[in-house]
């Protein structure tokens, strides 16, 4: 099969769960290359750092636990680095490593911040690292693991045609985005009041019908009626 994408078209996996949670996110931070931290990015890098932390290979018996693995898809066009990825020993199944014997299954583990929770977006970032796994390794990756930091614990994820066929559509929204070089518009909800982006996104500019509206809006003396 012809692959859908080149080397010089791949995207960062990251932004594919950022187009999902907010396309215009998406759009200043690889448009753009405009970012902000907050305490909840602050925390998020210092987790993956930590998962990072120790050797990039470790051995333990019938499991191999191999830290910051690069990865790529062709198909999705993405490329990114992998928190952990665990390769179980396997009677079964299984690809072979190098310096290792036997056959191995492998299965992603990505790491976040908070608790445990139901999350689409988390879910799917981990689906597109296993889509990238099973295309560089030839062999279906089924499930795959989050793992949340404050409850220090990991949540299974099975990796079925849901997952995947919303990770396939929110790769493609993200490489819309980067094609059409233009970041998209503001929509104000939920979503916003945690966003370190808030400042330069400016998304209650959205409850107005134009820029003249929201600068009417914002100059009106205090306590007037803005609308």
């Amino acid at each position: 099969m012809t692959p859908r994408y080149a080397e010089d078209d791949l995207l960062p996996l990251g932004g594919v769960m950022r187009a999902l949670f907010c396309p215009r996110s998406a759009g200043l931070r690889y448009l753009e290359e405009q970012w902000e931290d907050n305490v909840f990015t602050v925390e998020g890098s210092l987790r993956h750092e930590r998962a990072h932390e120790g050797p990039t290979r470790e051995a333990r018996g019938d499991l191999l636990i191999v830290r910051s693995l690069r990865v790529r898809s062709f198909d999705l066009g993405l490329t990114g680095i992998c928190d952990v990825v665990e390769f179980q020993r396997t009677d079964g199944v299984g690809v072979t490593l190098p310096r290792y014997s036997g056959r191995w299954m492998p299965y992603p583990v990505e790491y976040k911040r908070g608790r445990r929770r139901e999350n689409p977006f988390h879910r799917v970032q981990l689906c597109a690292q296993a889509m990238c796994l099973e295309e560089m390794l030839g062999i279906a990756v089924p499930v795959g693991a989050l793992y949340y930091g404050m409850s220090a614990r990991r949540e299974e994820v099975t990796l079925g045609d849901d997952v995947r066929d919303e990770t396939r559509r929110a790769a493609e929204l993200f490489h819309r985005i980067m094609r059409e070089g233009v970041t998209p518009p503001p929509e104000f909800g939920p979503k916003c009041d945690g966003c370190s982006l808030q400042d330069l996104c400016m998304p209650r500019t959205a409850r107005t019908r134009s820029a003249a509206g929201y600068l009417d809006a914002a100059m009106a003396p205090e306590g007037s009626d803005p609308r």
